[in-house]
C-alpha cells in the first residue's frame, strides 16, 4: 500500500503548493479515523485543501458555510411532507458525505454547533428517533479564523475534543507563492491553473483508506511509549497554568495519531520522535489555560520536562 500513500500524496502536492507537513498532518487524521480543525486566516487554501483531499480519496464533498442563522437540521436533514405518499420523507443534509468541510465553524450558533457531536463521535445522525449511519468513511474538517471573534460563538470543550487535530497552513513562502502567481499568469480559473485540477485522478479509493486505517491501527506502540503518552498527558492535568487538562479521548487520539504518522513515514512501530512532533497538534486545543497563556508554549515546556523513554 507504499505507493498508493505515495500517490495520494503527490496528488495533494499538485494542488497545494508546498505546505507538506500541513499535508501529512491531514493524512495523520484521515487514517487514523478523526477529524480536523484548521485554524487560519482567510484565502490561504483551507477550501482548496478539502475539496483537492475529498478529489483524491474518490470520494463525496459537501461543503458548510457556517452562518448565525444556520439550523441544526441544515446540517443533519430533516423529514419533509410527501402529499403524494401521503407521509414523511427523509431529506438527507450535507453530513451524508464523506468529506465534510465545515468553514468558518465558529460563526453558527452553540445550537448548531451540537448537531455535529453525534456524528462526529458515532458516525450517525438521529432525526425524530431514528439513527442513520453516514457514509464510510466520513471525515470532518472545519475552519475558524484565529484573529476575528466578532459575530463568532467559540467551539464548547466538547466540541473541541472530538477533533483528532489542530493545525494551520500559514502564509506561503514567497517561493511558493511566485509559483502561485506563475500558476495564475495565464488564466483566471483555479479549475485550469492546478490549484484544483479537473484532470486530477483519485489517488486512492474509498475502499483502500478504511485499508490503511486497518493497517494503521496494528502499528506497533510500545508499553514504554504508551507510558510516556500518559505521562505526557497526566502532566496536562497537574499543571498549575491549565485549568483544564486533557481527555481520555485525547490520549486515544494522541496513540492513535502517533500510529497513522509512523505508517506514512515508513514504519511498522512508532517512537517517541512521533510523539513529540503530534502533540502540539493534538493536545494544544483541548486545553483551557489560566492568564492568557499560549497552549503551545506550554505543551513545549511539558514535552521538555516529561523523560522521554
Amino acid at each position: 500500500m507504499r505507493e498508493k500513500i505515495d500517490a495520494l500524496t503527490q496528488n495533494l502536492a499538485l494542488t497545494i503548493v508546498g505546505k507538506s507537513e500541513t499535508i501529512r498532518l491531514m493524512l495523520v487524521a484521515l487514517l487514523a479515523g478523526g477529524h480536523a480543525l484548521l485554524e487560519d486566516v482567510p484565502g490561504v487554501g483551507k477550501t482548496l485543501l478539502a475539496k483537492s483531499l475529498a478529489r483524491s480519496i474518490d470520494g463525496k464533498f459537501q461543503r458548510l458555510q457556517c452562518t448565525p442563522d444556520l439550523l441544526p437540521t441544515d446540517i443533519t436533514g430533516t423529514n419533509i411532507w410527501n402529499p403524494k405518499s401521503g407521509e414523511f420523507s427523509f431529506l438527507p443534509g450535507p453530513v451524508f458525505t464523506n468529506v465534510l468541510l465545515a468553514d468558518e465553524i465558529n460563526r453558527a450558533t452553540p445550537r448548531t454547533q451540537s448537531a455535529l457531536l453525534e456524528v462526529m463521535e458515532e458516525q450517525q445522525v438521529t432525526v425524530d428517533g431514528v439513527s442513520r449511519d453516514v457514509p464510510t468513511p466520513f471525515f470532518v474538517i472545519a475552519t475558524q479564523n484565529p484573529i476575528e471573534y466578532q459575530g463568532t460563538f467559540p467551539l464548547p470543550e466538547a466540541q473541541m475534543d472530538r477533533f483528532m487535530l489542530s493545525l494551520s497552513l500559514g502564509y506561503p513562502t514567497q517561493a511558493e507563492e511566485l509559483q502561485m502567481l506563475q500558476r495564475h499568469q495565464k488564466s483566471g480559473s483555479f479549475e485550469q491553473t492546478g490549484f484544483l485540477r479537473s484532470d486530477s485522478q483519485p489517488g486512492i479509493s474509498l475502499t483502500e483508506v478504511q485499508e490503511l486505517r486497518r493497517i494503521c491501527a496494528q502499528v506497533k506502540v510500545d508499553i514504554s511509549l504508551q507510558q510516556y503518552i500518559l505521562d505526557l498527558v497526566r502532566a496536562t492535568r497537574q499543571d498549575e497554568e491549565i485549568t483544564l487538562g486533557v481527555s481520555p479521548r485525547g490520549t486515544l487520539a494522541l496513540q492513535r495519531t502517533t500510529q497513522a504518522l509512523a505508517f506514512l513515514l515508513g514504519r511498522d512501530y512508532a517512537i517517541p520522535d512521533d510523539v513529540k512532533f503530534l502533540a502540539p497538534h493534538v493536545l494544544c486545543h483541548r486545553l483551557i489555560l489560566t492568564g492568557g497563556r499560549r497552549a503551545r508554549t506550554v505543551i513545549e515546556r511539558l514535552l521538555r520536562a516529561v523523560p522521554i523513554p
